[in-house]
């Protein structure tokens, strides 16, 4: 496997554009990518990584502030103070897509109910046309 791959490569292998890639780099929430004399962007595997970590936190509703917040902590390395705090940016995360969660349970609950009342209503009206 190649050790790093173009911009349209990991725009692929991402499913983000070239545009939004180039964007996330800009407002730092993606570390300066390293470039070939040609000046164009080499992604390597951390890189990759490190998008695949933010799109999970895209897809569960994080902010880009707060995934800003953690980059900027993730840059100031291996501290108390960066690991505590990006500890807890973490930990308030999942508290909020765990009340999400119990939400959409409850909701997905009152759904299959609902189905299953027009389900009996379907099986009564067939009866009636049977007949």
């Amino acid at each position: 496997m190649a050790t790093s791959i173009t911009i349209q490569q990991t725009a692929a292998a991402t499913g983000l554009s070239v545009h939004t890639l180039r964007y996330y780099e800009k407002i730092g929430l993606i570390d300066p990518v390293p470039r070939q004399s040609s000046r164009h962007r080499r992604y390597r595997q951390e890189d990759l990584r490190w998008i695949e970590f933010l799109l999970r936190l895209r897809a569960t509703g994080m902010s880009i502030q707060q995934m800003l917040r953690y980059a900027k902590l993730r840059r100031l390395g291996e501290r108390l103070g960066s690991v505590s705090e990006r500890k807890a940016l973490l930990e308030q995360h999942a508290a909020t897509l765990e009340a999400d969660l119990l939400v959409l349970q409850d909701t997905l609950a009152m759904l299959r109910g609902k189905i299953a009342i027009y389900a009996s209503q379907e099986e009564q009206l067939k009866a009636l046309v049977d007949t």
